[in-house]
């Protein structure tokens, strides 16, 4: 994700990182020589004068862009509900830890500290899950050798950790450390926990209907490619630079409705999830005095 304050006009016309034209720019390499080809043959294929009336392109693009705005909004409502459902799972693992501190009776803060290592361990197990990736090297110093052992090769960890914490609390259960009230609530935090990984994995599972991505890719081509017969004889040589403007509009929204449809990715505009997981755990170990580095800000304005 870039996080950055939004600089002056002139700077902003050339700012490259953030930008999806890096994935766009051989389309449109390709958009303005064929349009130069275009200009120079005066519209014609093979001695055929292709007459195509601007008024055409006009409905075209207005109805692509309606379309555009379609997708581009149900786009960016999976891109906003992802960034809830982990703006809740912050919210969710400080209240846990102060729960666990405040109402768990016991002077074994050690004992308590396992367990918020295993909410930290949720937290990152949920990420690589969502970013597939495989392995248990960020777990090392979160879990016990024996807890690792049993999440190896494991597909689902973020559940089989969620097991490891409701057992903790089902002994200290057992010996009077909680009662059947702050039991019932913990398990409602762990519920929450439960929801908030369902969640993203709905989002990650089910992906913007793949019709919908292929008409609109199709029809934005189709358009940028067609454009310039329509427009060589009444804008003369200015017709590569104003088919080159218009198709970088509409590419480059499609580029960033592929992009952000798909928020938990490790691109530019994807969301920072490492970020938010290293918030997490920096303060949930703040709040049960576990030693750790100190926090710093990312020297960088790309979070990944």
């Amino acid at each position: 994700m870039i996080v950055r304050q939004r600089a002056n006009w002139l700077r902003m016309l050339f700012i490259w990182r953030g930008s999806v034209l890096k994935k766009i720019i051989v389309q449109l390499v390709a958009i303005t020589l064929f349009s130069l080809a275009i200009y120079f043959f005066k519209g014609k294929v093979f001695d055929y004068k292709v007459h195509l009336n601007p008024t055409i392109f006009t409905l075209i693009g207005l109805a692509l862009a309606i379309f555009m705005g379609f997708c581009n909004s149900a786009s960016y409502d999976r891109y906003w509900e992802g960034r809830k459902l982990w703006g809740l799972l912050v919210i969710e693992t400080r209240s846990l830890t102060r729960q666990i501190f405040s109402l768990v009776d016991g002077p074994f803060k050690e004992e308590k500290q396992k367990v918020v290592k295993m909410i930290s361990a949720f937290c990152w197990s949920l990420n690589d899950q969502l970013r597939d990736k495989s392995g248990t090297e960020r777990l090392s110093h979160l879990l016990s050798p024996e807890q690792l052992k049993k999440v190896e090769n494991k597909k689902f960890i973020p559940s089989i950790i969620l097991g490891f914490i409701a057992d903790w609390i089902q002994e200290q259960h057992k010996k009077g450390n909680i009662d059947t009230i702050v039991l019932t609530q913990l398990d409602h935090q762990l519920n929450q926990f439960s929801n908030i990984s369902g969640g993203c994995e709905r989002i990650y599972n089910t992906p913007l209907p793949f019709a919908y991505s292929v008409l609109l890719h199709r029809t934005v081509y189709l358009y940028c490619f067609w454009l310039p017969f329509g427009l060589v004889d009444s804008l003369g040589w200015m017709m590569p630079l104003i088919v080159l403007l218009i198709s970088y509009t509409f590419i480059a929204l499609d580029a960033i409705i592929q992009e952000i449809g798909e928020p938990f990715g490790e691109e530019e505009n994807d969301l920072a999830l490492n970020s938010i997981c290293r918030t997490i755990e920096y303060s949930i170990f703040e709040q049960a005095e576990i030693p750790q580095d100190a926090f710093k800000k990312p020297d960088s304005y790309f979070l990944n």
